[in-house]
């Protein structure tokens, strides 16, 4: 299998909220939600990086289009990784969540592994990571 994921898509309990807390609170490129038309259909797509988007779809919808029970979230299954070029942008980063309505899970931090990073949680307990690896060159 080549590398080729190109969306991410996070289940959501309330996508009107979920769409605030992206486009309004984190400043994410959006035409906001689409899809209204069809059953099961609701979406809304954020543009990341070239080729890249992230998608906030309902849970419930989730299930239904994959056949599977919808289950308890834990926030423990996977963290999103947002790098940046410094110490300073994790702070400046992690400020900002935290005026959107993230949870700051851990505050920013001096890693035990060199780099600085610190977690937040959107408003369904997704968990995210903004870190400063100085060993990863960040390019725009």
């Amino acid at each position: 299998m080549k590398p080729r994921i190109t969306v991410l898509t996070l289940g959501v309990d309330d996508l009107e909220q979920s769409l605030q807390f992206y486009r309004d609170g984190l400043g994410l490129p959006t035409e906001g939600i689409i899809g209204t038309e069809f059953e099961h259909g609701a979406v809304a797509f954020f543009d990341l990086q070239a080729g890249f988007k992230l998608a906030i779809w309902k849970r419930m919808d989730i299930a239904h289009d994959t056949k599977l029970n919808q289950s308890l979230p834990s926030p423990t299954e996977f963290t999103i990784g947002h790098n940046v070029g410094s110490k300073e942008e994790v702070d400046t980063i992690m400020e900002e969540v935290k005026k959107a309505g993230a949870v700051i899970t851990v505050p920013a931090h001096d890693t035990f592994w060199g780099g600085y990073s610190g977690y937040f949680q959107d408003p369904d307990g997704h968990l995210w990571e903004v870190v400063w690896n100085p060993q990863w060159e960040i390019t725009e």
